[in-house]
Order: C-alpha cells, then structure tokens, then sequence
C-alpha cells in the first residue's frame, strides 16, 4: 500500500469507537449507563482511554457509535470531547443508533454499527480505519500499528494480547504462524490454540482492528448482504478475512505506552465488579500498574471546575485522613478515615467514618459512623449513618450485591430498601 514517505498514517486515519455495550456484568451498574459511561479512576470514563490514546497517536477524526442507555455517554462526550475542530481538519461525532438504514433497525452488530455510517465516514475521506472497543482500561499507540498494517500488506490487522493458554477461553483467539499471520480465529475456544514457540500461551484478540476504508466499506456491504450473518466483526468479519484474505496479528506489547514506572503492558477488561474493583484499587499503589499521570500520554477526559479536596478535623477517632488513596477534587473528608480508597468527584465523607479499600463514585455521601470495607459505591449514593459494610458477608450478601471475592455494590435502590 502506498502512502506519503515520512508522514505519520494517523494523520490520514479515523477511529471509530464501538460504544454501544451495556456490560451486564456489572449488573446494576450499567442500568442507567452503557459500560463505556461508567466512572473510572476517580473522573474518567472508561471510553476516555479508548479516545485518548486516539487523539494521543495522532487521529484527529473520531467516531463514536452509541447504543445502550447511551444519555451519560453522549453527555460526557459533547462536555468532554467538544474541542476537536472542523476548522482543523478535525471532527468529533456521536452516532446513535437512529434508524437511519431502516425504520425498523438498530445496530445488529459491531459490523453494522459501522456499516450503518457509511455516508457520514465517506464524508471525511480517511484512508484508514482504527476500529476501537469503547470498555477497556490501556495506553496504546494506533500509529504503530497503522505502520504495520501498512508495511504487511494486510487486510485486516488485528491487535491481540498475550494471555496464559488456560485463560484464553473466554477470549476470541488467534492461531498465528510463525510471521503472525492470523490462519485460524476461534471464538471462546475450549481448547485455545498457542503461539508458535510458546505452548502456554496465546493470542487474544483485543477487539481493535485496522482497514483500508474502501477495502473495509466493501466487506461491510458483502456482509449486509449476507444471509445468516450477525453483522458482527468477531463473528463474521474477521473469519471471513482469514480464510479469504490477508489478516494479521500485532502484538500489544509492540504499542502499549508505558512511563517509566510501568514494567508491563497494561490492558484490562473491567466487566466484572471483581475486575473493575481491582482496577480502581490498583491505582492506589505506590507505582501503580496503570500510570494516569504520565504527562507525555494524558488521559482526557471532561474536567469539572471544582474547588480543592479537603480534609478537616485533627482529633484521635475524629481526624480527617486519607492514606494510599486517591481523591478528587470538590471531596470533603471531614473526621473521616481514608485507607486504600478511590473517592471521586464532589464525594463527603462525614465523621468518624471509615473507608477502606472502598472505590466510591462521584458525589456520594458517606454519613456518620459509616464503616465500608471492600466495597463499590454507585454515583450519587448517600450512605445512612452507622452502616456497615464488609464485616458480615452473609448479612451483606441479604442487602447488597456481593461477589465471590466478597466485594460489595452499593446503590441507592439498595439503600432504600434497607429504609423500609
């Protein structure tokens, strides 16, 4: 594929983020919001990383398909993400499912959610397509896999990370040769197909692909044409692709983005409470996995004018503390005990309180006495004086929504319950 030597391909690219996944894992925290609307890291959402690493590659055009309970999602992105600039030769555009196919048509798949904007991609012209999942936690660089695409003659290429061989089952894995070309794709295999070289591990494809677009607008009209398809990239695009085409693999370890004090290649799927708990605990570390203050790979994201956190009263049992947490702006800890937590935008934190390894979303109240353990707190919840959460797993389990790993969701219906 010829291309201008020199030139940075992300220039000549446009992401395209699948956003429309309600992530029924986290139960009722997506009964109000789709998966990538749901907070992260104490003022992130988790598509800002997604459109991050895309404006941080380089990619000034951007697309995103909604679907799902999409209100907060579209809410975030016109208040976050208005500064992109058509004078520019740049453009930011929400793209619910709105029947414009058909009367009678949502998106039917992840395929169709691309292929139902055709007309509007067209419009800008790119000459590539980085398709993007919109509910994962990671720092990549697009521009390094445009250039691999590009100089492999693929395609499709598809970004993949490596994962334990056991742990791939609930993956869609890629069976590679030894030049990391894609000869088989299996979709959650009992018995996943290793690397080359390494029988303990595989491939799992990480739902990020790149096209040409002319070449991707042509196998989305094939596939709308197809009977039987789920008009789903996984499903039907992508094993299309290896068995009629050129499909290759790139290795996250290749792009991720890491600062100096990250050792690995971060990548996380936080679809469980479990995960998503981890996550947002994680980052309380001393040198935390994930690196959110990485100034050369910002996370953007909508930013609130708020005043400063704040922390009052200094009396033994009264004291307003915070210890390897994070807390965000317009909090107020006052007389509480902060350990090991992640409090969020505009959160209070009454008196002899106490949190620890608690993940609390924006604007909650945490009331007198209150003592939370491992525990997540939905947007906008006011915690009743003298709860306690975290020391009786079976009472928990009776009031809350409690996991294996005995972590605790708390949300306001809940509350109310305990009320009546």
């Amino acid at each position: 594929m010829d291309h201008r030597k020199g030139q940075p391909l992300a220039r000549d690219a446009m992401a395209y983020v699948l956003a429309g996944g309600r992530g029924s894992r986290l139960y009722e925290m997506t009964d109000t919001r789709a998966k990538p609307a749901v907070y992260f890291g104490g003022k992130s959402r988790i598509i800002d990383f997604a459109l991050s690493n895309a404006l941080n590659s380089g990619i000034r055009r951007m697309g995103v398909a909604t679907q799902y309970k999409a209100h907060s999602l579209i809410r975030h992105l016109q208040r976050g993400w208005n500064f992109l600039r058509p004078e520019r030769n740049e453009s930011f555009d929400i793209l619910p499912a709105s029947q414009r196919v058909s009367e009678t048509q949502w998106y039917e798949g992840t395929a169709d959610a691309v292929f139902q904007n055709i007309d509007i991609i067209e419009s800008y012209g790119p000459e590539f397509m980085v398709i993007l999942a919109g509910d994962h936690i990671y720092k990549m660089d697009y521009e390094i896999m445009l250039q691999q695409h590009c100089d492999s003659g693929a395609d499709v290429t598809v970004a993949c990370i490596e994962v334990p061989r056991i742990e791939a089952t609930g993956f869609g894995v890629m069976h590679v040769d030894e030049s990391d070309r894609i000869v088989d794709f299996v979709e959650k295999p009992a018995d996943p197909p290793a690397i080359p070289g390494n029988p303990e591990v595989a491939l799992a494809s990480l739902g990020i692909y790149v096209f040409a677009t002319k070449f991707l607008f042509g196998e989305l009209r094939r596939d709308a044409a197809t009977p039987g398809s789920s008009r789903d990239f996984g499903k039907d695009i992508i094993p299309y692709l290896v068995k009629h085409g050129k499909a290759q693999a790139h290795r996250f370890s290749d792009s991720c983005v890491r600062s100096d004090g990250e050792s690995q290649s971060y990548w996380r799927d936080v679809g469980t409470i479990d995960a998503y708990w981890e996550a947002n605990i994680d980052l309380t570390d001393v040198l935390p996995q994930l690196d959110l203050y990485d100034h050369r790979w910002p996370i953007w994201t909508y930013s609130e004018v708020t005043p400063p956190a704040k922390f009052v009263h200094d009396i033994d049992g009264r004291r307003g503390s915070a210890v390897a947490s994070l807390v965000a702006g317009n909090c107020i800890v006052s007389g509480a005990s902060i350990n090991r937590s992640l409090l969020s935008t505009g959160t209070r934190a009454h008196s002899f309180s106490m949190l620890d390894e608690a993940v609390v979303l924006p604007n909650c109240e945490i009331g007198r006495g209150a003592r939370l353990r491992k525990v997540v707190i939905d947007a906008g919840v006011n915690i009743p004086n003298g709860l306690v959460v975290g020391d009786d797993p079976e009472l928990d389990a009776t009031r809350f929504r409690r996991t294996d790993k005995g972590v605790c969701l708390v949300t306001q219906p809940m509350i109310d319950k305990l009320a009546l």
